[in-house]
């Protein structure tokens, strides 16, 4: 049993909830590895959470991603002290200490340093499904991205480009649009200069050439139906998250006046159910990143103790690039 600090939900609700305690973590059991962290990332799925929109158990310790030193290891775990590791979609890396069951982690290459690889693990592999599993972009493909700057946003403009696609994206400021064009992005909507989503969808659909193959949309209410607008007929809109709120119920015939659209709701977690996938999946994410095909943006470093000021820089979708909370 060893005692360290952890940041606590006590209750759902907003950042006020969150509370640092310290608490004894015990031995791995067989088939856990006990880590200590190194870095965890701060994302939407920890928000949804701690909100209760996906309910989770109470009192519980955040954080969906991180990697570190393994400190500990359970018998027939299959790693050894020292081993350099990360995990995505399980819980509690917003800590000193981390109990990981094994099939979760994936080994770190030397060559990477850990905070990237925390920073890698869920914002990267999502891209990674959404675009090789999801809707397989290829050449010439015409793809939206929305929140073209956040953490994911980035991902998906470099992954599409070096698939061969032309990238259209919106961010909410000219500040963000440049970084999604210096990021390969061919052009980029301020989606503030729009009075209506449908003008949106008008604009990329220019851009774009007579639209998108594909709309990646992570930011939910405030833009799905200009996502939906957008698309060329018998196109995808990959709805992968909901910053702006949750889509609301909507009649299917929208679909058939869209061109035949179809619309998706994917997770990380039904991508990466088989050890061979997530191998598969993290493996090429961290060649991405080793081979220069995507650079990893830091936007912010928090110790635990300021984690409330990571997740309302997040909500207020005021950030770019990837928030790590550091333990």
């Amino acid at each position: 049993m060893t005692v360290a600090e952890a940041l606590r939900v006590p209750r759902h609700g907003d950042v006020s909830v969150l509370t640092i305690e310290s608490l004894d973590i015990p031995d791995p059991r067989p088939g856990q590895v006990r880590v200590r962290v190194a870095a965890g990332g701060v994302n939407f799925i920890d928000v949804y959470q701690r909100e209760g929109i996906y309910p989770m158990s109470l009192p519980y310790t955040p954080g969906m991603e991180g990697a570190g030193i393994v400190d500990a290891v359970g018998e027939g775990a299959g790693f050894l002290v020292g081993d350099r590791v990360a995990w995505a979609m399980r819980p509690a890396a917003h800590a000193q200490l981390a109990l990981v069951g094994a099939d979760a982690l994936v080994p770190v290459p030397d060559d990477l340093d850990l905070e990237t690889a925390a920073a890698a693990m869920l914002q990267g592999m999502t891209a990674q499904f959404l675009t090789r599993s999801t809707f397989p972009v290829q050449e010439g493909t015409r793809v939206l991205v929305h929140a073209a700057a956040g953490g994911v946003g980035q991902w998906l403009i470099q992954v599409c480009r070096a698939l061969g696609a032309t990238v259209i994206g919106t961010a909410g400021s000219p500040e963000k649009c440049a970084i999604a064009t210096s990021l390969g992005a061919a052009a980029c909507l301020n989606y503030t200069e729009y009075d209506t989503q449908e003008a949106l969808a008008t604009a990329v659909r220019e851009a774009a050439g007579g639209g998108v193959d594909v709309a990646y949309d992570g930011v939910g209410k405030a833009t799905f139906d200009a996502s939906l607008a957008s698309l060329r007929p018998r196109g995808m809109v990959v709805l992968f998250g909901g910053s702006s709120g949750q889509v609301p119920p909507f009649d299917l015939q929208r679909l058939n006046a869209a061109g035949s659209a179809f619309v998706t709701r994917p997770s990380l977690g039904h991508h990466a159910g088989t050890r061979e996938e997530l191998l598969w999946r993290s493996g090429e994410v961290f060649g991405w990143l080793l081979d220069g095909t995507v650079k990893l943006s830091i936007g912010g470093r928090f110790p635990l103790r300021d984690a409330a000021a990571a997740y309302e820089l997040l909500e207020s979708r005021g950030s770019t690039g990837k928030l790590l909370l550091i333990p």
